[in-house]
């Protein structure tokens, strides 16, 4: 006897998510979330490079999980909230980022202020240039 096709699972559909399915993802995220504000903290590039590669993989991972479970079925109101919560810290770390960015680039400013633009005519409006006969002239 074969299996109804109407009743019998399909083999290439991936297994069906729960909400203790979205909690280990979304652990880890809330967890690289923090190493991010850790490697911020310290100040450390290279830290910082890693802890921003792994909260990049964390995410893309939650997000297709969680966008899978939505159409799927509801996803846990609080699950949601911690998803919410975590993008938030995201955010602000961003923000803190481009506030400290902005912060060095003016400080950069003031101790290594940029040459003035050399001034294409004079003070009469005749073009200024160094040539070689003008030179002599003025010798």
């Amino acid at each position: 006897m074969q299996p109804d096709p109407v009743t019998r699972p399909d083999a290439t559909a991936p297994p069906s998510l729960s909400g203790g399915d979205l909690e280990l993802p979304l652990a880890e995220l809330e967890a690289r979330v923090a190493a991010l504000g850790l490697a911020l903290q310290a100040g450390d590039a290279a830290l910082l490079e890693a802890a921003s590669a792994d909260l990049h993989g964390a995410l893309a991972r939650a997000v297709e999980l969680f966008q899978r479970a939505a159409r799927e079925r509801a996803v846990p109101a609080a699950l949601r909230r911690r998803l919410a919560e975590a993008g938030a810290r995201v955010a602000a770390q961003r923000t803190a980022l481009a506030r400290a960015g902005a912060s060095l680039d003016r400080a950069l400013e003031v101790l290594m202020p940029r040459p003035a633009p050399r001034r294409l005519y004079s003070n009469g409006g005749s073009v200024e240039r160094a040539t070689p006969a003008r030179a002599a002239l003025q010798a």
